[in-house]
């Protein structure tokens, strides 16, 4: 019993791990924000990330609604929970914004994206790469006698994963579309 009494009052944070347990830590955050789709409204937008030394990690923008005129563009970024509550009013001062939406806390979200990956490689390790791309589901789009073109749909992570699992195999050149992102529900 008196271990566990012991075990009840020891931090669970390691006394190697010198960053104070209160501070606010940098974490990423998906935002999709509604757009008006005119001319400029993308500049105003990452005018707004630039001019405030905000990183962006992700970034895609497509119509979503070719009669209303409007997009949707969808912003990977990191922040303290108050510089992402700063980014968020920002932008939704900014005119031609309709909503602007914090994936990340607002509820459970489906984020994918899509890679294409050129791996040159011979003997060994082309039976290797194809081998992994079987398992991480990559489709072969192009082929040649000294290089493949994968295609992989998947969460950031697992284009992160496949790729680095490529590296030592030949990995040449990687094209990302950048997070495109959805919550989940009726909502």
């Amino acid at each position: 019993m008196s271990a566990l009494k012991l075990k009840k009052g020891v931090s669970k944070h390691s006394a190697y791990d010198l960053r104070d347990p209160n501070a606010d830590v940098d974490e990423p955050h998906t935002l999709a924000v509604i757009v008006d789709n005119e001319p400029g409204v993308l500049a105003r937008v990452i005018g707004l990330f630039s001019g405030r030394g905000y990183n962006i990690d992700s970034l895609t923008v497509a119509e979503v609604d070719h009669t209303g005129h409007t997009s949707r563009i969808t912003i990977v970024t990191r922040g303290t929970p108050s510089v992402i509550e700063q980014i968020k009013a920002q932008l939704g001062r900014i005119v031609p914004v309709h909503e602007v939406h914090d994936l990340t806390v607002e509820g459970p979200a489906v984020e994918r994206e899509l890679a294409l990956f050129k791996v040159a490689g011979q003997g060994d390790k082309r039976i290797e790469a194809l081998r992994l791309a079987e398992i991480f589901r990559a489709n072969v789009v192009d082929s040649t006698l000294e290089s493949f073109v994968f295609e992989m749909t998947g969460t950031p992570g697992k284009i992160d994963a496949f790729a680095e699992l490529m590296r030592p195999l030949g990995l040449s050149e990687v094209a990302r579309t950048g997070v495109a992102a959805l919550s989940r529900g009726a909502v």
